[in-house]
This record gives structure tokens, C-alpha cells and sequence, in this order.
């Protein structure tokens, strides 16, 4: 064990490679190196077996033999080129030329996240393709990339969120330096990179470490996916956590995004994800990273900090955002979104509160949902109108804006790109791609078609899809051909397009302006004044603020003055400083604003002023001069009455 890196898996030393290995429920174990070299392992304490084999090297190929069954593949393989069911190779991680030392992390506030897969993100479906894409995002004002799951699956395609060799990267995405390449250049320019891992169920398919051990499942406990990991076994839990650190460590990753963390069950006094995102902290160094979760049941203990009894992340996913938001584009409101009216209401109370359930009973459930997030810093909270589960989880795979009016979701983008939350983007919107997003996984015959079934059964909750006309139209998630329809298509010119140039100048706004940068939710104050319509009013120091005038609806004519977070600061009127109906987005324009008329609040759009000095004015005459009754009347006749 001394001077190694990593507690199991296959490192090269000085005259050849030490393999150690995890099988407590064998007896004998050796190490099989390129089909030919057999060499015995010694057993250790709590299960281990260990050997080291001289003259072995870099791109050995090697496999475990167990009490004289198999060869198996090394559940901890740094790379399997050719694929869960073949050989495991060794890899040397210090052998990569690192050219980031200057690279100091990332740190929360004012992140922007990017969500992508690797396979669908460019029509070769590699890191080297991607890195071309990179320039694109730092210029759009993306500040980290979010990776979905790369860890060793079966298969040609999937999302990842089945992997079993939680070490290796995807073969077919490239060997383990060609991710180190995307992650080099990422700091290169700017990027940072944060990686989903899963930590709460293994795939079906290729998952061959209860050949080793019984003691990675809780064979009595549920996922959701399967049996549960178990996290009471030392060596099991080790696995895991060694595993966080190992990304960042190995591959320079800036992070971590923690799958359904409401799947991971712990009992411990130390609950393994608090052990994760300290191991993850341990081995950046002297680096910053950020750690975020999806928790379903929204409970804030995941970002309170671990001396106050919680698991010490960053930020956590709001779904309720999204399910609001969502709706209020819409109007659909089936399974999940049943809770959701996507009401003005509910959008103000998510920009200045974060989760909407803090405890209320929730019917789609019929129990309680969320924690009081009340003082949670909203940075906290990572908000979006798009990610991977929720376009995919419709009969389409619909992206947002095919499913609703364009002039309602440039209005929502608004919203959730100035809002003071952590805003993260989905591949494809700065493209304005319309090309679906669907849930595909290469799997054998047999499970492919229990996949199938699966997936249908999932979706029928949204009770459209199971009208026997739409049938034929849901996409099979076996199917090549629903892989490669959710690969990006690129645009001649991605600067021409409408939606890159709407992204780019709502982050550029909420990266420039001290008001929106702040991300402060304690200063923004909500209104609502139509049916669905709101104002947003963020306060900054002395009079400067910030006024965000939102109507999802037909036009208000004239907008409800009755409003106080309406009005300008003394002395001051306001003027128009980004709108969404803006021609250069595909808008239609909005009419202009007239401090000294009635607004007329245009339908579909969002507009966002900021104070600037009023004209001079005539002096206004004293109460109880004979000219008040003037102040009832409307402005042209009044002038008509002074002789103007």
C-alpha cells in the first residue's frame, strides 16, 4: 500500500506495475498480464490481494483470475479500450504534460455552468472534438463546463448513468489523456470543468464486482435503479470515495456534480458524501473547487457547512425553478408538474427564496417535499430552463423553445440568466437547437428490451404519452438512430445566430453590472401586476437598483401604477437597458417608455431599467396653491390649461 496512489487498481512503478485488488469472497487471486503472464497475489488484511509484476509497463493489458475463474476485469481500471467486458490496461496519470500550474480553481460566486454529453456534443462524439467547441462557450460567458457521466459503461452510446468501472473514462470518447487534453485546454482558456459522478447504483451490464465482493451492494435496500451501494463496508465505502478524489487528482476536474444523492443511503455518524466532498477538497490542494447535488427531496442539509452537521456542498439543483418555469411557458402541467401553476407568483417566490417546497405537502407525492431554505445564500442554488432529465423526459424529447412561444422563453432566458442563483445552460440553447434530446442505452437483446419497457412505464406518468396514437412516435432507447438524433447540428456561423447573441449579452449584463452580479437575493423585493405579468426589483447601494419588468401574458395597458416597486428612486426616471424582444434576438421590438405616460407593459417580453437623472422639471406648486386640482389631470391637458 505504501506510496501508492490510489487504495486498489493497477500502478506503475519503478521496474514494472503493483495491482492490488479488493476479493474478500476469494481465496486465491492472481493477475493475468496481456493474456499470456500469469502472477499470484499475496493476500493482505480485510480482503485485499496484492503483487507486483516486474517488467510489466504503460499499456499492459491485464485481467484478474479468481479462484481459477474468469479472467475479470479489475473493477478499479484506469482504461478499458475495449470495453466493460474486455481487458483493462495500465496507465501511468503522472506521464500527461500538464501546462495548468497557474490554474487556481473555481470558486462559486459568479459561475455560469454549461451542461454537456461528450457523445452528442459534436457529431464525432470525442474530447478532442469538443475542445474545438470550447472557444465558443468562453465567448458566449460560460465559466464551467458540467460533464454528464463518463465512467466505464456497456455499450456503444448512453447518458452514463449506468457506469461500473467508476475509474476509467468512456473508451469510446477516447483514451483517459484525451480527457486530460479537454481539461488542459479548459484552463487554457478560462474554462473550468467540473465532471457527474454516480455514487447511488451500478449499471446492469459489465458490473463484475460481485465477483469480487457481496459487500459493495445493500442487497436489502433499494436505489431506485437496483440494489443500494453499501457504504457500511469500509473497503466498499473507500471505493467510492477514493474514487471523488481520484478525478480531481488524476484529471485536474474543478468539481463534481453528485447524481441523486437522495439514493445514497448512509447511517454513519460520518455520511459518505460529507467523506466525498472531503476527499474531493484533499486532493485539489492548494486548487478551489465546487461540489454540487441533485437531492429531489430539496433538503438544505447537502450545503450547510459539515461543522454544523451538514454535508459541506456548494450548491444544489432546483428543480423548482424549472418545474415553475416550465409550466409558465407551457400551460402543460402533467405527473410531476401537477404542484406547479407557473404562476408570477411562484417565479418571484423562487428568485428570492430558492426552493418553493420547504415542507408543504406535495399531491404528486402525497407527503412532504424541501427543508427551510430560508438564509441559504441563493448562489446555492443552481437554476436552469433546460438540462439533460428534464428534455428528455417528455415523448420528444422537446427542447423548451419548440414547445412554447419564442417570444416567452427569450422573456424566461431573461429571468433565469439575471436572476441571483447559479444559472446553468444545456447543450445546444446558445445554438438555439431544436434537435431533441432523448434517453438512449446500447444494451444486449434481453435488457435492451426490459430498458424499453422501463423507460415507457417511467414516461406514463405523463399521461399523454400513453395515448396508443403516440406510440409509434416514442423513440426507442436501444436504437442507434435515437443517438445520433441527438447530436448537435452546427451552424455556419454560430455568432449569427439569435440565440447565441441573446445568451451572450444577458451574461455579459449579469457579469458587468454590480447590481445583477452581486447575486443578492436578501436585496430583491417582487411584485405581481397581471395575470401574468411581475416586476423584480434589485436594490443596490444608495438609489441605483435595478427593475425587471416580466409579462409572460397578452400586453398590460396601462401597467397596475398602483405598484411601489414601480417607482423610480427620487429624482430619478428609468430607462431601458436590455430587452428581450430586442430584433437582434428574433424580437419584434417594444414600445418606447414614457416617464410621463402610463406604461404599456408589452406581452411575451422582459425588460430590465435602471435609474438615470430625471430631466429638469418645472418647479411643482405647493400644497394649497391654487393650481392642485392640476395634479389629477393628465399631463397634455394640463399644459393646455397653462397656456403650453
Amino acid at each position: 500500500m505504501a506510496g501508492r496512489r490510489l487504495p486498489v487498481g493497477a500502478e506503475v512503478r519503478d521496474g514494472g506495475v503493483h495491482f492490488r485488488v479488493w476479493a474478500p469472497k476469494r481465496k486465491a487471486v492472481g493477475v493475468v498480464i496481456d493474456g499470456v503472464r500469469s502472477v499470484p497475489m499475496e493476500p493482505e488484511a480485510d480482503g485485499y490481494f496484492a503483487a507486483f509484476a516486474p517488467g510489466a509497463g504503460v499499456g499492459a493489458r491485464y485481467r484478474f483470475r479468481l479462484d481459477g475463474e474468469g479472467p475479470f476485469p479489475d473493477p478499479a481500471s484506469r482504461s478499458q479500450p475495449d470495453g466493460v467486458h474486455g481487458a483493462s490496461e495500465v496507465v501511468d496519470p503522472s506521464a500527461f504534460a500538464w501546462t495548468d500550474a497557474g490554474w487556481k480553481g473555481v470558486e462559486l460566486p459568479g459561475q455560469v455552468l454549461y451542461e454537456f454529453h461528450v457523445g452528442t456534443f459534436t457529431p464525432e462524439g470525442t474530447w478532442d472534438a469538443a475542445v474545438e467547441r470550447l472557444p465558443r462557450l468562453v465567448e458566449l460567458g460560460v465559466t464551467v463546463v458540467e460533464v454528464m457521466p463518463v465512467a466505464e459503461f456497456a455499450g456503444s452510446f448512453g447518458w452514463g448513468y449506468d457506469g461500473v468501472q467508476l475509474y476509467a473514462p468512456y473508451h469510446e470518447y477516447g483514451p483517459p489523456d484525451a480527457m486530460r487534453r479537454f481539461v488542459d485546454r479548459a484552463h487554457a482558456l478560462g474554462l473550468g470543468v467540473i465532471l457527474d459522478v454516480v455514487y447511488n447504483h451500478f449499471g446492469p451490464d459489465g458490473c463484475y464486482q460481485g465477483l469480487y465482493s457481496d459487500d459493495y451492494l445493500h442487497h436489502g435496500r433499494a436505489s431506485g435503479w437496483g440494489d443500494s451501494l453499501n457504504f457500511d463496508s469500509a473497503p466498499s465505502r473507500e471505493y467510492f470515495i477514493a474514487n471523488a478524489g481520484y478525478w480531481i487528482d488524476e484529471f485536474h476536474l474543478d468539481g463534481l456534480r453528485l447524481d441523486a444523492i437522495q439514493a445514497i443511503h448512509d447511517s454513519s455518524d460520518d455520511h459518505v458524501v460529507a467523506a466525498v466532498a472531503r476527499r474531493a477538497r484533499e486532493a485539489a490542494g492548494g486548487r478551489s473547487i465546487v461540489i454540487f447535488a441533485e437531492n429531489e427531496p430539496q433538503n438544505v442539509r447537502v450545503v450547510r457547512p459539515q461543522g454544523e452537521g451538514g454535508f459541506g456542498l456548494d450548491g444544489m439543483w432546483s428543480d423548482d425553478f424549472h418545474h415553475a418555469a416550465r409550466v409558465a411557458a407551457t400551460g402543460r402541467a402533467e405527473a410531476y408538474y401537477c404542484d406547479y401553476q407557473g404562476t408570477p407568483q411562484e417565479l418571484v417566490s423562487a428568485v428570492k427564496w430558492g426552493f418553493l417546497f420547504q415542507g408543504q405537502v406535495v399531491k404528486w407525492q402525497q407527503k412532504r417535499r424541501g427543508t427551510c431554505a430560508f438564509g441559504v445564500p441563493a448562489m446555492r442554488f443552481l437554476t436552469y430552463l433546460e438540462n439533460h432529465d428534464q428534455v428528455a423526459n417528455s415523448a420528444r424529447g422537446s427542447r423548451l423553445k419548440t414547445i412554447t412561444s419564442p417570444g416567452r422563453y427569450r422573456a424566461l432566458m431573461g429571468v433565469t440568466l439575471l436572476a441571483p442563483q447559479t444559472p446553468m445552460l444545456f447543450q445546444g440553447q446558445e445554438l438555439g437547437s431544436e434537435r431533441p434530446f432523448l434517453y438512449f442505452s446500447d444494451h444486449h437483446d434481453e435488457l435492451a428490451k426490459a430498458v424499453r419497457e422501463g423507460r415507457r412505464e417511467e414516461l406514463a406518468g405523463f399521461r399523454s404519452t400513453t395515448l396508443p396514437e403516440l406510440r409509434e412516435f416514442l423513440a426507442d432507447p436501444g436504437a442507434r438512430s435515437t443517438f445520433e438524433a441527438s447530436k448537435l447540428a452546427e451552424p455556419e456561423d454560430y455568432r449569427h445566430v439569435a440565440d447565441f447573441r441573446l445568451i451572450r449579452d444577458l451574461l455579459q449584463l449579469r457579469r458587468e453590472d454590480p447590481i445583477f452580479r452581486a447575486q443578492d437575493s436578501a436585496r430583491i423585493h417582487g411584485a405581481v401586476i397581471g395575470p401574468e405579468a411581475f416586476v423584480l426589483r434589485y436594490f443596490g447601494d444608495g438609489p441605483d437598483c435595478r427593475l425587471v419588468l416580466v409579462n409572460l401574458g397578452r400586453d398590460l395597458y396601462p401597467t397596475a401604477n398602483t405598484e411601489p416597486l414601480l417607482a423610480p428612486p427620487p429624482g430619478m426616471d428609468w430607462s431601458v437597458t436590455w430587452f428581450s424582444e430586442d430584433p437582434r434576438y428574433g424580437g419584434s421590438g417594444i414600445p418606447p417608455l414614457e416617464s410621463d405616460q402610463p406604461w404599456r407593459a408589452p406581452g411575451h417580453s422582459a425588460v430590465v431599467l435602471a435609474p438615470v437623472p430625471a430631466p429638469d422639471r418645472p418647479d411643482e406648486p405647493e400644497m394649497g396653491s391654487t393650481e392642485v386640482e392640476d395634479y389629477d389631470v393628465h399631463p397634455a391637458l394640463r399644459r393646455r390649461r397653462r397656456g403650453g
